[in-house]
């Protein structure tokens, strides 16, 4: 079953994982009071101008996804965690860092604007 609302898609997450996902989408929410939430590619979406973040549980991490952007401008921070060119891998084993998340998204919010501005 493909999930239509990020609310389905967590609830078709294993239990054990649902509340760090309800809780990396708190952060998101928080930052951007905004939002619109959306499914795309199957995965959650946060969107303020285009898409912000995704986020997506795989087998052994969370994927958070912010775009290249995201990830450089805090490349000191995100170096701590295996990246891809738009994705950062938050093991299951450790800790979410939710204030790198929370400044990680503020900074799309505001990337966002200022392309939807030009």
């Amino acid at each position: 079953m493909k999930p239509t609302t990020i609310d389905e898609y967590i609830a078709l997450c294993p239990a054990e994982y649902r509340e760090r996902l309800e809780e990396l989408r708190k952060v998101i929410r928080e930052a951007i009071p905004e939002v619109t939430e959306t499914i795309s590619w199957n995965m959650p979406s946060s969107r303020y101008h285009g898409i912000v973040a995704q986020f997506m549980l795989h087998k052994n991490h969370i994927g958070f996804y912010p775009f290249p952007s995201g990830i450089e401008i805090f490349l000191q921070e995100t170096s701590l965690y295996k990246t891809g060119k738009g994705s950062i891998q938050f093991p299951l084993s450790e800790p979410i860092p939710y204030e790198l998340v929370r400044k990680v998204v503020l900074f799309r919010v505001e990337e966002n604007k200022s392309k939807s501005k030009k």
